[in-house]
């Protein structure tokens, strides 16, 4: 028996009390307050959402799962939004969905080439190892810190059938010259958009837009011609499958936790099985017999009748999500919004304030025809100003300023990549510059205007010291 409304009353009370207790910033301090480069902005919404799928007692995905997938999908511009475990879940699912047999002969298979760049995350290429296939790296420009896409057809061979990248720190690749090679040499295109939710891009008026589209035994072709109204759109709707990750640092946060975005049905499908077990039953959690024919399927080898929640089509994991994690998510997309705005007023003041030292400093420039949702500000020390990265790291530190490294620098270099097969086209020598002189600081929501101009008037008294 459910416990009587007021029951729940009583405790949405208490969480609103205990909130309001809490509530309050308090005052920075220069040198004393800590600016970490990232971090999560909660409050009593999400608190109060979460405490209440708690007491639903339902603790896998249930129906704020539901509610916030329909959303993140409508948000984003597309049909269908599968939340997961985390941004590398995701990444996972989506590189491995394009590894499915019900893909017919678009599938890719282990030994084909994906291209790629190494100066990034490493969950955005593991995928790509993880099935066997091998990883085309191409360097990156400068000051956008995305995709050189001028030396796309370089990297190109008889092998090559896919294209996976990330939109660097919140600011889009070049997508105009991305998706045109992919239509022209019919390749598909996973973004991953786990730091840049929110971000967008618009096509110039020069060039075709194209549209993804899942190929069928009559028609291989993986992409269509848009319209001009598909000229601007989200990160995310671009490409075949796209990523997210909710993970505390990230623009909106449900603790851990990811989604995988995509405009199609198969390609929902197999991602969604890949994500529940590898199962080709569909039901939701707790549901039975939602295709009708429950014990009415004949697959492979199985026995006739073989229980369809208990038959797996692809190679699977557990990667959902509970409904907690959903609950916080849902009520924070109501703030996704203001968050990114937050995010590019941070950004714009700290540009502002450092456009005095581009002597010493090269400062991120958006792409051409992008919409940034900022994830970070990246700043690449100049080598006429013979600054050191270490000793400024650790005088930003000396003064509480958090900081972080382009991830992985130059992913080849790492040492577990040692041994494990890939290609490199051309050389990498922005990516290595990256790896040695590249860093970034935060900008998001929880920073105040106070705590942006003392990251830059730190740095400033830095760099006057040379």
């Amino acid at each position: 028996m459910s416990p009587p409304q007021d029951a729940r009353d009583t405790v949405r009370d208490a969480v609103r009390a205990y909130c309001a207790a809490s509530a309050g910033e308090r005052p920075f301090v220069p040198g004393e307050t800590p600016i970490p480069p990232s971090g999560k902005v909660i409050g009593e919404a999400e608190t109060q959402a979460m405490v209440e799928a708690a007491l639903d007692g339902w603790l896998t995905t249930g129906r704020f799962n539901a509610a916030f997938e329909q959303r993140l999908a409508a948000f984003v511009g597309l049909h269908h939004a599968l939340t997961v475990n985390s941004g590398s879940s995701a990444n996972l699912v989506a590189v491995s969905a394009l590894f499915s047999p019900m893909l017919g002969q678009s599938a890719i298979a282990p030994d084909d080439e994906i291209i790629t760049v190494a100066a990034g995350f490493p969950t955005t290429v593991n995928p790509i190892l993880q099935n066997g296939a091998v990883p085309v790296f191409v360097d990156v420009l400068p000051h956008t810190y995305n995709i050189d896409t001028r030396l796309l057809d370089g990297a190109l061979s008889p092998r090559t059938r896919a294209v996976v990248l990330a939109h660097t720190l919140g600011n889009p690749y070049d997508l105009a010259a991305v998706t045109a090679f992919c239509a022209r040499n019919n390749l598909w295109l996973v973004e991953d958009c786990c730091d840049a939710l929110g971000a967008r891009y618009a096509l110039p008026a020069d060039t075709d837009a194209w549209l993804p589209r899942t190929p069928t035994p009559d028609d291989p072709s993986l992409w269509r011609r848009g319209t001009d109204a598909d000229r601007e759109r989200h990160v995310g709707c671009f490409g075949h499958l796209a990523t997210l990750s909710f993970y505390p640092a990230h623009h909106i946060t449900m603790g851990e936790g990811g989604a995988v975005l995509t405009g199609d049905g198969l390609l929902k499908r197999i991602a969604e099985s890949i994500r529940d077990w590898g199962r080709d039953c569909w039901c939701a959690p707790g549901c039975d017999n939602t295709c009708g024919k429950r014990f009415g399927w004949q697959f492979g080898e199985l026995p006739a009748g073989y229980d369809h929640k208990y038959t797996y089509s692809h190679l699977g994991y557990n990667l959902k999500i509970s409904d907690m994690q959903a609950a916080c998510a849902l009520a924070q997309l109501d703030r996704l919004p203001g968050f990114v705005e937050a995010r590019r007023r941070n950004f714009a003041r700290l540009a502002e304030r450092l456009a005095r030292y581009e002597g010493s400093l090269d400062l991120p420039q958006a792409t051409h025809g992008a919409t940034p949702s900022w994830f970070g500000f990246p700043i690449t020390l100049r080598a006429e100003a013979g600054l050191n990265r270490v000793d400024l790291l650790q005088w930003l530190d000396q003064h509480r300023i958090g900081t972080r490294l382009l991830f992985a620098g130059n992913l080849t270099r790492q040492p577990y990549f040692a041994g494990r097969p890939f290609r490199i086209a051309g050389t990498l020598t922005t990516t290595d510059r990256i790896m040695n002189d590249t860093f970034w600081v935060g900008v998001w929501p929880g920073l105040q205007e106070p705590m942006i101009d003392y990251i830059a008037d730190t740095l400033g008294v830095f760099l006057g010291n040379f």
